[in-house]
């Protein structure tokens, strides 16, 4: 009897959390791209078959990727525009390194990987001590950073492409696992691990904690500078993930890699329902965000819509975030 009232007591409190989740933003989120799939689905019979949302998927996952991170610096109410150049350059001085190898050079491969993490994560680093401990504003910080970033880039490749990487290194791009392309599966782990540690760790909660309120924060005991540099850093982190998977779907690393990247990890986050005044965000939000932006990029594609008025539709659903986000901060005073 105490074995099924515990049971049924967890099922009612992971039914109540749910509902919470529904009721905070998501659920409509959710169903805002239901409708879409339906009224795609029925205007082109392309698009509901397992190719095309598969499809959907890898396109979107350096974005998603990157997103994770990013939801974590715009909680703590930062911004980090070096997104784009961070996927670049981490994938360019992997190249540099693995630059000759052969295939099957595994060692090689391994070490691309770590350079590249390494290059993203002492970036962002950079990012966040500016920000924590130096008090310089994020925006001005991140905007520096995304053109030396860029700079460093071309520098380091003289403005061409590197192409030919061994297996271990593009396995993260171009390779399938269990039937799923390796991309997919990348971006999926990262938002899980993303989303256990900002809902379920004392790092997640401080996180919000200084969006919300960083002097209140501070007076609690939070290590309110520590904090944004971390997060700073993470972002770094899975800029360098998604730079990865990026040039091994390529195979070959772009000095213009990721150009304007920056404007879709935001366009994601801020429409999964993240606040850019800080304080309230998920990454359960930002998925479906990036994912609503990849059905519609993918959805208007099939369609034959022109690029251009697909980059301004793109546009007009960022206003329209940003100003439902706005208008919700005005009814909270």
């Amino acid at each position: 009897m105490t074995s099924t009232a515990a049971k049924q007591s967890d099922s009612e409190a992971l039914s109540r959390r749910v509902i919470r989740q529904l009721r905070s933003g998501i659920g409509p989120l959710l169903a805002a791209l239901i409708v879409i799939c339906v009224v795609l689905s029925i205007a082109s019979p392309e698009f509901l078959t397992t190719s095309t949302l598969t499809n959907v998927m890898v396109q979107v996952s350096v974005v998603g990727i990157a997103a994770v991170g990013g939801t974590f610096v715009i909680i703590t109410s930062g911004i980090d525009l070096s997104v784009g150049s961070v996927v670049a350059l981490s994938g360019m001085v992997a190249a540099t390194v693995m630059a000759g190898s052969k295939p099957d050079a595994f060692a090689l491969g391994v070490g691309g990987l770590g350079v590249a993490l390494a290059v993203g994560a002492v970036v962002g680093a950079l990012n966040g001590m500016a920000v924590a401990w130096l008090r310089l504003v994020p925006f001005i910080v991140t905007l520096a950073m995304m053109a030396m970033g860029r700079g460093l880039t071309l520098a380091i490749s003289d403005g061409r492409t590197k192409f030919d990487f061994p297996n271990a290194f593009t396995a993260f791009g171009a390779k399938t696992f269990v039937g799923l392309p390796a991309p997919m599966i990348v971006m999926l782990v990262v938002f899980l691990i993303g989303h256990v540690l900002l809902r379920k760790t004392t790092f997640g909660h401080q996180v919000f904690a200084v969006g919300g309120n960083k002097e209140a924060a501070r007076l609690a005991g939070i290590p309110v500078s520590r904090v944004i540099f971390l997060t700073y850093t993470l972002a770094g982190f899975t800029a360098a993930i998604a730079g990865i998977v990026l040039a091994g779907r390529l195979n070959s690393a772009l000095p213009s890699a990721a150009n304007g990247l920056e404007l879709q990890v935001i366009a994601g986050i801020v429409i999964g329902g993240t606040s850019l005044a800080g304080g309230r965000g998920s990454i359960v939000g930002t998925f479906i965000g990036v994912v609503l932006i990849g059905v519609i990029n993918v959805g208007l594609s099939l369609l034959g819509v022109n690029p251009f008025w697909t980059q301004f539709i793109q546009g007009g659903v960022i206003f329209a975030a940003v100003l439902l986000d706005a208008v919700s901060q005005r009814h909270k005073l």
